[in-house]
């Protein structure tokens, strides 16, 4: 993907958010989807406005999208390419206006996210990465180029780790326990992987349900920037549309593994 077809898309995914947090400034309507969740007029209108954009850029490349996902494995597993985008991500950030809440639109080519668009609305902040090209964070003054920090050495510094606002568990405290000195900030959304990507945080774990969308377009900035996010289990990079299930497993965002985290990781599976 070229300048030319770049940068259509990432204003496009702005000028999306300009709506969204039209929404986001007044009262709104919400509604509740079949698995419990909340759905609100911004997450609508976002999918809606994301997908239009895309259809117009990339008429040729099929859309998976958080807001209509019912698109058989077997039809699926055909795409050799395919966006796949979660229109709002945070929806109960947005709900509280806390303003934890982004836009994300990743491409997804052979199960690898090779180019991604974070975008946060109420932060004025857009995060975005590309294979081959690597990451940036677009502000009103133009891109700056990102990159993930090295991990501080041991009792040097603390490390800086990011966990989900609201989805702690045992096995988050069990590998926080078990780690150098660190200091843990707590928030909604895709913003935690951008973090990492810029070097503001080293770690991001993650043991609770995501899905596949959560995560992509965040992914591919990370990856642009130097990192990876990484199979809890498997030990290798999360892919995508490998399976029929749409849900992530457990994973570990990082800026390169480390014996002291990687320790902590199988202690903390084996107590």
């Amino acid at each position: 993907m070229d300048s030319q077809q770049r940068d259509p898309l990432i204003e496009g995914v702005i000028e999306a958010g300009r709506q969204v947090l039209a929404i986001y400034q007044r009262d709104f309507d919400i509604a509740t989807k079949a698995d419990d969740s909340p759905l609100t007029e911004a997450d609508m209108a976002a999918h809606h406005a994301l997908v239009a954009l895309l259809g117009r850029h990339f008429p040729e490349v099929p859309v998976l999208s958080e807001e209509d996902a019912e698109v058989a494995f077997e039809q699926r597993r055909q795409w050799d390419r395919y966006f796949l985008i979660d229109p709002l991500d945070g929806t109960k950030e947005f709900i509280n206006k806390n303003g934890e809440f982004t836009l994300n639109v990743a491409l997804i080519a052979q199960g690898e996210p090779v180019f991604g668009i974070v975008h946060a609305p109420v932060l004025g902040v857009t995060w975005w990465g590309a294979q081959g090209i690597g990451a940036f964070r677009r502000e009103e003054g133009g891109d700056i180029s990102i990159k993930v920090r090295p991990l501080p050495a041991p009792d040097t510094a603390p490390w800086h780790v990011v966990a989900s606002r609201r989805h702690g568990s045992d096995a988050l405290e069990a590998f926080c326990a078990r780690l150098p000195a660190h200091e843990r900030v707590s928030m909604g959304s895709s913003i935690k992987l951008c973090l990492v990507a810029e070097g503001k945080a080293d770690l991001y774990p993650r043991f609770a349900p995501t899905c596949e969308w959560d995560t992509a377009a965040a992914h591919a900035v990370v990856r642009a920037a130097g990192g990876e996010v990484m199979n809890i289990e498997t030990r290798l990079p999360l892919r995508y549309n490998q399976k029929a299930s749409l849900l992530n497993p457990w994973f570990m965002v990082h800026a390169g593994p480390s014996d002291r985290w990687v320790r902590a990781l199988d202690d903390s599976e084996t107590s």
